[in-house]
């Protein structure tokens, strides 16, 4: 699972699971003659411990995106689904979907303030890959704290179009706390940790800035640490902002605005900035692996099961296997797929299609899955029923408090389709009787867990999603997550939970309702 620090990364993407909506009727479901369970059954602790060991061992060095254990896992991939008879799923037969990739640098950038030169790492850094560009303008504008909201506006009384807007940290409160946009004394997104960083710039570059500078010193050394040099960030290839933009320290923001700790008054500014910002990624290439069993009478309908296949790589001489995050989920998509595989073989073929998508680049950023989605389907998005995701379901969470080991953390089902979540619920009810635990489900969840891996991509697509999770642990993005510490009794179950919640969503009547819409 993507970790939280890596900025848009830090916005962009994140994970969360929480409250439950009120059950409702779930639909008829179409009485199929084949039961289930024969083929769940077929899912076992030593199958899926036999692949784990073999797929995070140190043979596959931590399957670092587009290193050779990240190809080698890929192969791994391919040759499970050409042996359980499952086709690949792009019509030309290749189970490989190329994803282009940048490797990201920091830029060679030239930064002057009315004539003034500042520094890189010590008075600005760049933390989203932009094209090229020379700017020299005095079109600069102060934007307060940045927000735009129905009870509040930095944006009311200027025009940010073409120029750069300066704007910082936070949001307006009264001296009694109570925060200005919420009415109450908790925090919006304007100034949450992990999300005023993509919701300001998406604001500022839908209203066409130029060039951003986001002043937040609270964070500006963990800033210039995480983007000041080559740390293995990536984005995909093609995909750099024409809109640059800088976290900046105490050194520009008060030179721009003297007082900018106390000041939020929305205003042009008497200056001029000169940019010279030259780009320094470098492409590589990785894959996700797609295979797919044709549905018998709804085949143009999809049911996704995904996980991502890559982890940390090597650091330090040290190998991060990943067995948890996400070889759990990795070798239960390959278990339930093989199911399904004998269920068709057995003449019990799912009615809807159903795809075992293995995505790349989850831990830079839900790059594997962003591309699935935003540039390169292989299956029409608006044909897409549902995406079950799972990401690290081999362990249990230390810091729950409940004393039941089996359960399992659900994060998304009920936020796009009421139907889903009660599907849901009823699956597991006849089926396995997991502790469904919500914990990580709310909205306001701190820890962000519904932004933080795959199904975010189709969720933010208006495609319902399941997302299976664990929780995080001692060994999570750390050297001693192996697969002698997975719990696979615990594995063996989610998976069947996911296998038999599958089964339902591929042969029910009636594709599932998307009762809640993202705008």
């Amino acid at each position: 699972m993507k970790r939280v620090l890596s900025f848009f990364t830090i916005a962009t993407i994140l994970v969360a699971c929480g409250s439950t909506s009120s059950p409702s009727k779930v639909e008829k479901t179409t009485e199929v003659s084949a039961n289930p369970v024969t083929y769940a059954e077929t899912i076992t602790a030593t199958d899926l411990k036999t692949l784990l060991y073999t797929y995070a061992s140190d043979e596959f060095q931590g399957r670092e995106t587009g290193e050779e254990g990240q190809k080698m896992a890929v192969n791994f991939l391919k040759e499970q689904y050409i042996e359980d008879g499952i086709p690949a799923a792009k019509s030309d037969g290749n189970y490989f979907q190329n994803v282009p990739l940048e490797v990201l640098s920091a830029p060679n950038v030239s930064f002057s303030i009315d004539g003034k030169t500042f520094t890189a790492i010590d008075d600005y850094v760049s933390v989203t890959s932009s094209n090229n560009a020379v700017v020299n303008t005095d079109e600069v504008v102060y934007a307060g704290y940045g927000i735009e909201d129905e009870k509040y506006s930095d944006y009311e009384t200027i025009d940010v179009k073409g120029k750069i807007v300066l704007f910082k940290s936070g949001e307006p409160r009264n001296a009694e706390g109570i925060f200005t946009v919420s009415g109450t004394n908790e925090a919006s997104k304007w100034s949450n940790f992990r999300q005023q960083f993509a919701s300001k710039k998406e604001l500022a570059e839908k209203k066409g800035a130029k060039a951003v500078l986001f002043y937040y010193p609270e964070v500006y050394a963990m800033a210039a640490a995480r983007f000041g040099g080559s740390s293995g960030r990536m984005a995909l290839a093609g995909n750099a902002d024409d809109m640059m933009y800088f976290i900046i320290n105490d050194n520009i923001g008060k030179t721009l605005v003297n007082d900018i700790e106390t000041n939020d008054k929305a205003q042009l500014l008497s200056t001029n900035i000169s940019i010279d910002y030259k780009n320094n990624s470098k492409e590589i290439t990785s894959e996700n692996v797609a295979a797919i069993i044709r549905g018998s009478e709804k085949p143009d309908e999809y049911i996704i099961i995904s996980a991502h296949l890559d982890h940390e790589g090597i650091k330090d001489g040290k190998i991060y296997n990943g067995a948890d995050d996400d070889g759990s989920g990795t070798v239960a998509v390959l278990e339930i797929a093989e199911a399904f595989a004998k269920a068709k073989a057995d003449g019990n073929g799912p009615k809807r299609s159903l795809v075992f998508l293995n995505v790349t680049g989850e831990e830079k950023g839900l790059l594997g899955s962003k591309y699935y989605t935003d540039v390169d389907p292989i299956f029409p998005l608006a044909n897409t029923v549902a995406d079950l995701n799972i990401d690290m379901i081999g362990r249990t969470d230390p810091n729950r408090e409940k004393k039941n080991r089996n359960y399992v953390y659900l994060i998304g089902s009920d936020k796009l389709s009421s139907e889903l979540h009660n599907i849901s619920e009823m699956v597991n009810t006849k089926y396995m009787n997991i502790d469904l635990d919500y914990t990580f489900n709310a909205d306001n969840d701190p820890n962000r867990f519904y932004y933080r891996s795959d199904h975010y991509n189709f969720a933010k697509n208006n495609i319902p999603v399941i997302f299976y999770f664990n929780g995080t642990h001692e060994d999570y993005h750390q050297p001693g997550d192996t697969p002698d510490k997975i719990q696979y009794d615990l594995l063996e179950n989610r998976t069947r939970l996911v296998f038999y919640t599958a089964w339902e969503l591929a042969n029910r009547d009636a594709k599932i309702v998307v009762d809640k819409v993202v705008e």
